[in-house]
């Protein structure tokens, strides 16, 4: 004959038993608060890390807004007496059409004269407020086209021009300024090769990857040059900024402003294995 444990007893293991199960019970729950946790605040570094991103991109923004109405100013002044220059130049030139060395000078003068107005001509371009006017086109077709004209330069004979990309990529973009941009930066990328040197210019398009911030198309520019400074990399997209002995300093700060007025962004960036690339996101 069996015999009942006592009263006490089976209560109290049957309180052992609902207090292991609450144990269980809030550890899994610790957990799952502590992953929720862990989540929030690594989406809280992101956000912050990107918020101070756009702040960045916003206040660089104001400061090229700024900086393009002062020079649009100044690009004025200049182009007015310029005109007058050339002028009394031509004139100048016939008076002297008999003097071989007087000529040479006033033809020299007519040539610096005509620098600056491509220089004002380039100011005046970076300053004007720039709106895209998007249609259907082929990505590579713009590129296709901009090759034609890059290889066309004389000083680019030693350069070859690749293209990577899908037969067709149809996008929603200014086809103009969308090919001024390409043509700027495989010019830029030329000139990075050693003057005489063979190099290669590459231009790879795609579709944006998973995960990319783009919605239409990746676009790179890669080249077989020196690379680009580390202590330039931040500048180079400043407008007047060039590392050249000769040039303005304006093209890819245009090419900054055609991106973003699709919307899009531009890196600059060196590739492992030397040269530059420049990708366009948009």
């Amino acid at each position: 004959m069996s015999v009942s444990p006592p009263t006490t007893q089976v209560e109290n293991a049957r309180r052992i038993e609902e207090l292991g199960r609450i144990i269980i019970a809030y550890s899994e729950v610790t957990e799952k608060l502590q992953q929720s946790h862990d989540q929030l605040t690594e989406t809280v570094r992101a956000l912050q890390s990107e918020l101070g991103e756009k702040n960045r991109l916003l206040e660089r923004k104001n400061r090229l807004a700024a900086l393009g109405e002062m020079a649009a100013g100044l690009a004025h002044e200049i182009r007015n007496p310029l005109g007058g220059i050339q002028l009394y130049a031509s004139m100048l030139a016939q008076d002297v059409a008999d003097r071989p060395e007087s000529l040479t000078t006033v033809r020299k003068i007519s040539a610096g004269v005509r620098r600056l107005e491509a220089l004002v001509g380039q100011v005046l371009q970076f300053s004007r407020e720039i709106a895209a006017q998007p249609e259907p086109v082929d990505l590579r077709q713009i590129v296709e086209q901009a090759i034609e004209l890059a290889g066309a330069r004389p000083a680019k004979a030693e350069v070859n021009f690749v293209t990577e990309g899908e037969p067709h990529v149809q996008v929603v973009a200014d086809p103009l300024l969308m090919g001024q941009a390409v043509l700027n930066l495989l010019l830029n990328a030329a000139e990075a090769i050693d003057a005489g040197a063979a190099g290669t210019v590459t231009v790879r398009f795609r579709r944006p990857p998973e995960g990319s911030d783009a919605r239409q198309f990746h676009l790179s520019v890669t080249d077989t040059g020196k690379g680009i400074a580390p202590e330039v990399l931040d500048r180079i997209f400043n407008p007047f900024f060039t590392t050249k002995d000769t040039g303005t300093g304006l093209g890819l700060a245009i090419v900054h402003r055609i991106v973003e007025a699709h919307d899009g962004m531009i890196l600059a960036t060196n590739e492992p294995g030397g040269g530059a690339k420049f990708e366009i996101r948009v």
